[in-house]
């Protein structure tokens, strides 16, 4: 095998995408638009670029990851891009470095500076989990904040707390899945996915119901419509099928794990982890008044499931 840091050439464009977990980032735009729906009721030109500003975060810190993880990697994980000779080590950090400097540059076109003062902090974190934090037990913590950071990046700056309930729920799913995938190569002991798997109908449970406690406001009041049905029974069918996809998908591969924790079926439940946060995601944006929006979410995630398949999202 090359050295790591001495690989001739420029990798191809599947190996970059694959040293950015390319299918994953679909995951990324749905916490924007959570956040959005929960703080205005609606998505602005500039929560587009919020969007891709927390897609290039997030690639940015997928190649992170492989920079901090190459000498681990070149024993537990040698199919990844850099200790499989197909991507250099320091192509991975400059490409974690252009992404993130695309990241910072696309908030602050987003929002100015109320927008950099979610971005930086976001970004904090997740260099802080790559290159520190990762095998401490803050690192959970870390990426779940990461992860809620972002749905607050794309509130409104005078309306952020109206988006925290969205967030903590999207941090909370975020640190069953880091805790797992602590797990992906040696296998993990039973009480672990079962503890995740019970975070998880918890998560679920408190997406479905979060249009009925009042937690999330009605972007508008609710109105009849001409057949006599209020506006917000869309919104809460709509959190309720997104709720129980959500813990469909990512519950079922916990149990999976649960039942037999070997390194396979918890690194199957950390990829269903990673992609299950879409419907999830569906039931926020449609508990927070936009169904239809909620709609796209979850029509894109068997798109994301089928191109997974291609690309590891772990």
């Amino acid at each position: 095998m090359q050295a790591l840091n001495d690989i001739p050439g420029s990798p191809r464009l599947a190996d970059l995408a694959a040293l950015v977990r390319l299918p994953a980032a679909l995951s990324v735009p749905g916490d924007v638009l959570a956040g959005a729906v929960a703080s205005t009721g609606r998505v602005r030109p500039r929560t587009v670029a919020t969007m891709a500003s927390s897609v290039a975060l997030y690639w940015a810190g997928m190649a992170l990851n492989d920079y901090a993880d190459a000498t681990v990697d070149a024993v537990e994980r040698p199919e990844r891009p850099l200790p499989s000779g197909r991507v250099a080590r320091r192509t991975a950090l400059a490409t974690a470095g252009g992404l993130t400097a695309a990241g910072l540059g696309l908030a602050a076109l987003a929002g100015g500076r109320a927008a950099l003062a979610v971005a930086i902090p976001l970004t904090g974190l997740v260099w802080a989990y790559d290159l520190r934090l990762k095998s401490t037990p803050a690192g959970p913590a870390a990426m779940a904040g990461a992860r809620a950071l972002n749905v607050l990046a794309g509130a409104d700056p005078g309306r952020r707390t109206a988006a925290l309930p969205a967030a903590l729920l999207v941090g909370a799913h975020t640190y069953t899945v880091t805790a797992l995938s602590r797990h992906e190569v040696t296998g993990a002991p039973r009480s672990v996915p079962a503890a995740t798997l019970a975070g998880t109908a918890a998560t679920a449970l408190a997406a479905g119901a979060l249009p009925y406690s009042g937690a999330l406001a009605l972007p508008r009041p609710l109105r009849r419509t001409g057949r006599g049905r209020p506006e917000g029974r869309a919104a809460r069918l709509g959190a309720a099928a997104g709720a129980l996809a959500y813990l469909t998908t990512y519950g079922g591969a916990q149990a999976r794990a649960a039942h037999r924790p070997s390194a396979r079926h918890v690194r199957e439940a950390v990829g269903a982890g990673i992609l299950s946060l879409m419907p999830l995601q569906a039931a926020l944006t449609a508990g927070g008044g936009a169904p239809a929006l909620a709609g796209l979410l979850a029509a894109a995630h068997p798109t994301a499931r089928r191109l997974a398949r291609k690309v590891s999202p772990t």
